[in-house]
């Protein structure tokens, strides 16, 4: 185990400057964010086919938790999740494949309107606007409808945990068996609720950190957005996920995915103070929310505990052991970092997992506090939610400790 590691002051700035090296820059999210007000102001013209359906589009995934990392090159998108939820359509109104058309129809030709060359994509679930080279950036659009009241009843049937369910959503899958169907059994999903249980995880220390921030600059804490501010928890999520891309160029299909990495961080993460308390927490105690539920590894969504994030496990076990591989090197690589006052051994050390070129970047980067953070974003809750209009726990095998 890595816990209550000390670690030198020269490795914790270390961590600040990856941080924000991995930032995202404003101007790209400030570009995403003037995509999602176009397409919603599209959305609710007067001649929308959606309009009479109460159009909302907000964001989702990474940039909704504060947790993007920018692409390791130029030639790598930024992928922007959205959700499109019709708000006043319902489960019996029409089928999953109705509403997928119906919204890509208005999307194609908002496509058009805005002269994108280039076509608009399918995905499984979603409709997938690719902007020009340059932007740099493809924006995911998941239609969905309201499923609130839908999820309660299915949780209270079980006598699970409901406190999330109110902001529940049901979204399509053309892979589903009930996809052409017009049936209440539609595919379920909560971005938002997702991201009021993560920041639940640090809302100490987002408050607090906030409250120093609004005293430096004479305001009220009202007035600071979340994403003026970084908590230890999410820079730590960041630079676990590019640990990860690093550590699986290659052998993408096996890499662990972000929704575990985050999920397993956040049950981690006890409001350390420090990115690299945070890490020892995380890399510490991961493994002990991976339960063991009907002979598979089992990582219920916080949301909605009968969803299995690690569902692909049982069919793939080299995911689960690819898992354990990973989480065995960041241990390391981590905690022999941890000790280190010289700054090119630290860069070193880490650049193993996540890039030398990267962890070089980062060591020669002018320090600054990781308190406020203007140049980058680190969106929580709704800060990227556009208006309307105008737009029984048991250890795997394999888990161990690292010296």
């Amino acid at each position: 185990m890595v816990n209550n590691l000390r670690h030198t002051r020269e490795s914790e700035i270390f961590l600040e400057d990856l941080a924000e090296e991995l930032s995202v820059p404003i101007g790209r999210y400030e570009q995403a964010e003037r995509s999602y007000q176009s397409l919603g102001e599209w959305l609710h013209r007067e001649k929308s086919s959606v309009r009479p359906f109460d159009p909302n589009v907000y964001v989702q995934g990474s940039f909704r938790l504060g947790t993007t990392i920018r692409p390791s090159t130029d030639t790598e998108e930024y992928d922007v999740d959205s959700v499109c939820e019709l708000q006043n359509l319902d489960k019996f109104s029409l089928t999953q494949r109705q509403l997928k058309t119906l919204l890509g129809l208005e999307i194609e030709a908002y496509r058009k309107s805005q002269s994108m060359n280039k076509p608009l994509r399918e995905g499984r679930r979603c409709w997938v606007l690719d902007y020009a080279d340059g932007a740099q950036f493809h924006m995911d659009i998941v239609p969905a409808i309201p499923n609130g009241q839908g999820a309660r009843a299915l949780l209270e049937s079980r006598d699970l945990e409901t406190r999330w369910t109110d902001t529940a959503i049901a979204i399509t899958d053309n892979k589903g068996a009930t996809y052409s169907s017009l049936t209440e059994d539609w595919p379920r999903s909560n971005p938002k609720g997702y991201c009021e249980w993560f920041k639940s995880r640090m809302s100490g220390d987002l408050e607090r950190r906030k409250r120093i921030l609004a005293e430096s600059v004479k305001a009220s804490v009202e007035d600071i957005p979340d994403y003026k501010v970084r908590t230890p928890l999410q820079a730590a999520v960041m630079i676990l996920k590019r640990h990860r891309d690093y550590s699986f160029a290659g052998r993408q299909d096996e890499r662990p995915i972000s929704v575990i990495i985050t999920t397993l961080a956040a049950h981690s993460y006890n409001g350390e103070e420090t990115i690299g308390g945070a890490l020892d927490a995380i890399l510490g105690n991961m493994e002990k929310y991976i339960l063991w539920h009907n002979n598979r590894h089992w990582i219920p969504n916080p949301t909605d505990p009968l969803e299995n994030f690690a569902d692909k496990w049982a069919e793939h076990p080299e995911r689960a052991a690819a898992f354990v591989e990973w989480l065995l090197k960041a241990r390391e690589e981590f905690a022999r970092a941890a000790h280190s006052r010289d700054r090119a051994i630290i860069a070193e050390t880490v650049g193993r997992g996540v890039g030398l070129s990267l962890a070089h970047r980062a060591a020669r980067r002018p320090h600054q506090s990781s308190l406020l953070k203007i140049g980058s974003i680190a969106p929580v809750s709704a800060g990227l939610s556009f208006p309307d209009r105008s737009r029984v726990p048991t250890k795997p095998q394999g888990f161990g400790g690292a010296q």
